[in-house]
């Protein structure tokens, strides 16, 4: 736990759930080039290499399913802020050549560990 998620529950089940996403993504041959990309627009949970194609990683943690799958919260408003992120950063990157790809990973407990459920080509921004 880091101090900024020490007392916020919310916050250190997100923090872990981006932690086992990246275990995962790892394992199945992904290369992580970044983690939380920030900008004043929004964020970016993980930005990964497949090969030559990048792949922008939106996370979500869920309890339980009270409100839906976990993949539910990207909602369309969501996946066009992501969309003019992964565009500033491929600019920064000088990456804006390379094909890419929007992917979800849900996390949610489960026996007492934490569940993976990776979604390659989940959405496409502006199709």
């Amino acid at each position: 736990m880091t101090p900024s998620t020490a007392g916020d529950p919310r916050r250190a089940l997100g923090a872990a759930g981006e932690a086992a996403a990246e275990r995962w993504l790892r394992r199945a041959g992904y290369t992580i080039v970044a983690r939380g990309f920030r900008i004043r627009l929004g964020e970016i949970d993980l930005v990964a290499r497949q090969g030559g194609l990048v792949v922008f990683v939106e996370v979500k943690t869920r309890r339980g399913r009270g409100f839906g799958r976990p993949s539910e919260a990207v909602t369309l408003a969501k996946q066009r802020r992501l969309a003019r992120v992964a565009q500033v950063f491929l600019g920064r990157s000088g990456w804006s050549d390379l094909p890419c790809r929007f992917d979800v990973v849900e996390v949610e407990p489960s026996e007492g560990e934490l569940a993976v459920r990776h979604i390659a080509d989940a959405f496409r921004p502006g199709v």
